[in-house]
């Protein structure tokens, strides 16, 4: 079967964007079929410097810039000014993550942008928002994660905890492609295109979903469950003999279902574990009543390692990873882009560019979209 074509094939998109959220959400848009040009500083991103290496290539990089190409200009001479504003006008989309007053001060303030590339989307990513005392603040993945709550409950208890990955950053890289490509659909040719605004802490908060409304509802805060879900019960990791197994057994068919296959039936008619609220206040009784598992119509899964997902029969039959040639570490095996179209995931066009590897190719496109282009239509 031939891959299906990409929906924002023929979209260009200006990537001014460093660390992590900004160029997720790029990976995002490119994995769809964007041309997404990375522009960079002659020192690189600074995700370049961070590890874990293999050799001297950062696979952190590696992780995040498939399918993109990249393009050195130094933005602080005229020349690196022009050229990025020449760029901007080939382009459908600029996203950019700089602190608050950054554009501005590159004279490439909101309504400059409106006025001189009216078709152009402009995605701005920050660390608080527009607005606010804290909204010029500089800001990473855990300040996010502490300031919109999510590592009030996570954790076993005690000391807050951040998630294991930076939820903070790829949460907001999803949310900025989720709003790029709605601005995208939105646009008219009679207004200027809309700019779209997403932040860490406002990207974090909006999916507490359950914890907010129980706070904003109730005025209750919720507390850290660790493994085990606030309401449901039981429903976290389990010990087998050979490894630790997820069991989520979230309604009463599926509880029945447990105890039946774990030779556990006089719990059914047990006023402790009858239903949800009762099961909920005897958990740890509860918990250690089930050291085993077994998958029939109960929700379940093996708690992997990453050596364990990459072996998992269900990862390797979703073919989520694929191969390309690397400029510095040859054939590398990355990850694909989760999005399915008819029914296949996106495949790697381009492998993770080296610092300005596509520096010439770009600039000529330009001067052959200059040349082309009438001057008024520019």
């Amino acid at each position: 079967m031939p891959p299906p074509r990409l929906p924002l094939a023929g979209v260009r998109v200006i990537d001014l964007t460093r660390a992590l959220s900004g160029p997720f959400c790029t990976t995002l848009l490119a994995d769809l079929g964007a041309d997404v040009v990375k522009v960079e500083s002659p020192r690189g991103d600074m995700i370049r410097s961070w590890g874990p290496f293999d050799g001297q290539t950062s696979l952190y990089d590696v992780s995040v810039n498939r399918n993109k190409r990249s393009v050195v200009l130094d933005l602080r001479s005229g020349s690196g000014m022009a050229a990025l504003r020449e760029l901007l006008s080939t382009a459908d989309v600029l996203v950019e993550n700089f602190r608050p007053g950054v554009l501005e001060d590159m004279g490439l303030a909101p309504e400059v942008l409106r006025r001189d590339f009216p078709s152009l989307v402009v995605t701005r990513v920050s660390g608080y928002g527009p607005v606010g005392p804290s909204s010029e603040d500089p800001s990473f993945d855990q300040i996010a994660q502490g300031m919109a709550g999510f590592m009030s409950v996570t954790g076993l208890g005690g000391q807050p905890t951040r998630a294991g990955v930076p939820i903070a950053d790829l949460l907001t890289g999803m949310f900025a492609a989720l709003g790029t490509t709605a601005a995208l659909v939105g646009r008219r040719t009679d207004e200027p295109a809309p700019t779209v605004g997403v932040s860490l802490v406002e990207s974090v908060l909006g999916v507490m979903t359950f914890h907010a409304q129980r706070f904003l509802s109730l005025g209750e805060s919720a507390t850290p469950a660790g493994n085990e879900h606030p309401v449901i019960a039981p429903y976290g990791i389990f010990r087998c003999a050979d490894a630790q197994i997820n069991i989520a057994a979230a309604t009463q068919a599926q509880w029945e279902s447990l105890c039946r296959l774990l030779r556990l039936d006089e719990l059914l008619d047990d006023p402790d574990y009858t239903d949800q609220t009762a099961r909920l206040r005897n958990r740890r009784r509860l918990t250690e009543l089930l050291p085993r598992l077994a998958a029939a119509g109960v929700p379940s899964g093996r708690v992997n390692d990453m050596q364990g997902v990459f072996e998992d029969p269900q990862v390797q039959a979703l073919d989520v990873t694929g191969t390309v040639h690397h400029h510095a570490l040859g054939e590398v095996r990355l990850l694909r882009g989760p999005i399915r179209l008819d029914g296949q995931l996106p495949g790697l066009r381009h492998p993770p560019p080296a610092i300005g590897e596509h520096t010439d190719e770009v600039l000529a496109e330009i001067r052959q979209h200059a040349t082309s282009t009438p001057k008024d239509d520019r």
